[in-house]
């Protein structure tokens, strides 16, 4: 819905908001107003664990199935779900550590970070620009890190990435060589979770869990993870648990994995990485399985391996 051609504003259908067509147009991609926002660095003490999660560009299409909503700031409701569920995912790590009397003085910040504008076609060759490849599409947005001055040392900066069409990014992955917040020193981590794939091809549940999967991966390496389970892979802290006959819920680190490795099977896409349902904190076999069931609650495995993480990598005196 358009206002007349004398006046600069466009209503939002879902909000009732009036936005301006400068600001519609920069949520698009088509101006310079919100994608050249510059994130002002949190400084944190040592030891805390310290998430930056970053609304990517989303295209017209995208905007009108939400309705508009967010609009003016990038983040989009499923943005905005991730955002909430990563941080929920934390305060489950705290309470399972605290109650153990262990991470009682860390802290742990959550944020927003300001919207990323990448330009495929200016970034990669013709074919990248159509089909990206996550380590192109995560070094574009560590560059623009760069250019920010955002990057700090043990920050674990999420792009929320609508691609729901670019295969080779799948439902998303951590940059190398520094896929975990403490693997190279002052560079933090990068990550990317596909939201765009979550929200078209499967649904909302498993794009908070896809949130939340992907800024762990930051948080555990696979000397930790075998210290917790008998395995180095950290999907294989997941679990996939039934609760009845024909329904499995799985949990964060195990969705795109707990399912047949075809398509459709459980998630749209199979996850491509990493994987050994022998070898999940919990795997109760999906034969006969119709219903897939997707929860934020992380495995105690999960919580485990993160809090012996922050303990053995991220504390002054670990």
């Amino acid at each position: 819905m358009t206002a007349p051609d004398d006046q600069d504003t466009t209503q939002v259908p879902s909000t009732g908001d009036v936005v301006t067509r400068r600001e519609v147009l920069a949520a698009l991609g088509g101006a310079t107003v919100l994608s050249s926002t510059t994130d002002t660095v949190t400084a944190v003490g040592g030891g805390t664990v310290h998430v930056r999660m970053y609304p990517g560009t989303i295209p017209t299409t995208g905007w009108a199935r939400y309705g508009w909503q967010g609009v003016t700031t990038g983040w989009a409701p499923p943005f905005e779900d991730a955002l909430e569920a990563v941080r929920e995912a934390f305060e489950q790590v705290q309470r399972y550590a605290w109650a153990d009397g262990r991470l009682e003085d860390v802290d742990v910040v959550i944020e927003r970070g300001g919207r990323v504008d990448l330009s495929l076609a200016s970034i990669s060759s013709p074919r990248e620009a159509v089909a990206p490849s996550q380590q192109e599409l995560l070094d574009a947005f560590r560059s623009t890190l760069l250019d920010r001055g955002a990057i700090t040392g043990t920050c674990s900066h999420l792009l929320c990435w609508w691609g729901p069409l670019h295969y080779n990014v799948g439902y998303g992955g951590t940059r190398r060589p520094n896929g975990h917040v403490a693997a190279v020193d002052g560079e933090g981590a990068q990550v990317v979770a596909n939201l765009g794939a979550t929200e078209l091809w499967d649904s909302r549940a498993v794009t908070r869990n896809i949130a939340i999967h992907e800024v762990l991966h930051t948080f555990l390496s696979s000397s930790v993870v075998e210290s917790v389970i008998d395995s180095r892979c950290d999907h294989d802290l997941g679990t996939a648990v039934r609760t009845d006959d024909r329904t499995l819920e799985v949990s964060p680190m195990a969705t795109a994995y707990a399912g047949p490795e075809e398509f459709g099977g459980g998630t749209r896409f199979h996850g491509t990485a990493c994987y050994d349902h022998d070898a999940f904190a919990q795997h109760d076999g999906y034969d006969g399985v119709e219903s897939w069931v997707y929860t934020p609650t992380l495995s105690d495995a999960t919580l485990e391996a993160v809090t012996r993480y922050v303990e053995h990598r991220l504390l002054d005196d670990g």
